[in-house]
């Protein structure tokens, strides 16, 4: 959430920034709690100072009458008080809660995704010289992917992933993990994009797959509710996690990390979980919008002077792995209606899928700043001393559905095979060059 200060300061920047994310919030009913909130705490406070007081007075000897008469009477004032701030207190709460992150100047103001700007288009489209298949045809012609029997077994929108398929995302999971843990590389695209950061390589992590409702309430990203999935509604408070990063951007709840640890580099692997509500037709065929995948995610807890270098060296690796595998591209730069309610800036990859002729989203890389650590409390201890929120970022290394799904459509052969991508020969060496 936004620091409470900022907004007495900038009421009307905030009312405004707000409405281009699309939250109508009320600032003016939220300042006004926080009045009749500070006033409460600051009488709270004196109140306590004077029952410390008294405590000191009386401390080692038998209290007088008139002592024992105030200190009911302190008593009694504190409860009334206490009793009267729990009401204002959860409704400033609820109110500030409200209010989204501010989005950094470059966003563009727009009401929808169609307001998003395309930056740059990256590589060659292939040209074939048949009508290319989209990558469920392929998929299952070869038994690749079977969602009959699934449906059978989980309901729709649910898949067997077999065969050589399933062997292509390990591969593409050992690809990353070795490119990310590499040093050299991290190092290399630094120098590239002339930021100011530390070469210190991702850390891989496997999380949980659930969640704390407190936990993903504090991160922000239990909203929509309905797009999430609780588990034991009638006992457990824990909910199945749509990305790795909810789990791995609060790992560090209620922590004080040190300077020297920054920036730490998380890249999480887990099955997410999804509702997909409201999507129909083409967009649920085949890999494409399930109700459960795996994705390659990173994560970024830096300091707030390197916040926004650690957004841009994120989407220098998207790319970086895009390029590796040859698969056409564009970038967008989210608007301020489609960058997300906690987020300062979103930037989004699309890579280009033949058979539907357009380009579908694969990658996103997203940047809080303070908004998520300041209710997780996830702090830094400067070399100074001082405490201060860290900031951080998250951005998809890969969504192992949609990349194969990718790399299917981009790599099939008029034989309806699909050539296997250079960088990932490799990891398939039984396999020659096709699937």
């Amino acid at each position: 959430m936004l620091d409470i200060q900022f907004i007495r300061e900038n009421k009307d920047l905030v009312a405004e920034k707000s409405l281009q994310k699309g939250y109508k919030v009320d600032i003016d009913k939220l300042l006004e709690f926080d009045k009749k909130r500070k006033s409460l705490l600051q009488k709270i406070e004196k109140i306590r100072a004077d029952r410390n007081e008294l405590v000191s007075q009386t401390k080692g000897q038998k209290p007088t009458d008139q002592q024992m008469v105030d200190g009911r009477m302190l008593k009694e004032n504190l409860s009334k008080l206490e009793s009267d701030l729990a009401p204002i207190d959860e409704e400033y709460l609820k109110l500030l809660k409200q209010v989204p992150n501010m989005p950094t100047d470059d966003v563009p103001v727009g009401k929808s995704e169609d307001d998003n700007v395309v930056v740059k288009e990256v590589g060659q489209k292939p040209q074939f010289d048949f009508e290319p298949k989209s990558h469920w045809q392929i998929g299952e012609a070869k038994d690749w992917i079977d969602k009959e029997r699934a449906s059978k077994v989980s309901g729709s929108r649910f898949a067997y992933i077999k065969g050589n398929l399933a062997r292509l995302q390990f591969a593409i999971i050992q690809y990353v993990i070795d490119t990310l843990t590499d040093e050299k590389v991290i190092q290399d695209l630094i120098k590239q994009e002339g930021l100011n950061l530390k070469s210190t390589p991702f850390t891989l992590v496997l999380p949980p797959a659930m969640i704390k409702t407190s936990v993903f309430d504090a991160m922000d990203r239990l909203e929509p509710q309905d797009d999430r999935y609780r588990v034991g509604e009638d006992g457990d408070d824990l909910w199945l996690q749509g990305s790795a990063e909810h789990t791995i951007g609060s790992m560090h709840l209620n922590e004080i990390l040190s300077e020297k640890q920054m920036p730490i580099r998380y890249l999480g692997y887990s099955s997410s979980f999804r509702r997909e509500a409201g999507t129909y037709g083409k967009d649920t065929e085949g890999l494409i919008r399930m109700h459960q995948f795996d994705k390659l995610e990173m994560e970024v807890f830096s300091s707030p002077e390197t916040g926004i270098d650690e957004h841009k060296l994120l989407i220098a690796i998207q790319e970086y792995l895009m390029r590796q595998l040859n698969l056409p591209y564009h970038v967008l730069m989210k608007c301020t209606a489609d960058i997300g309610k906690p987020n300062v800036r979103g930037v989004d990859i699309d890579a280009w899928m033949p058979a539907q002729n357009k380009y579908r989203e694969t990658h996103t890389a997203d940047y809080m700043s303070d908004y998520q650590t300041r209710r997780l409390k996830t702090r830094i201890k400067k070399s100074d001393g001082k405490i201060e929120l860290a900031h951080t970022n998250d951005a998809t290394a890969f969504a192992l559905g949609r990349t194969m799904a990718v790399i299917i459509e981009n790599y099939q052969n008029k034989e309806g095979n699909v050539n296997i991508p250079e960088v990932l020969k490799k990891y398939l060496p039984s396999l020659g060059d096709e699937l």
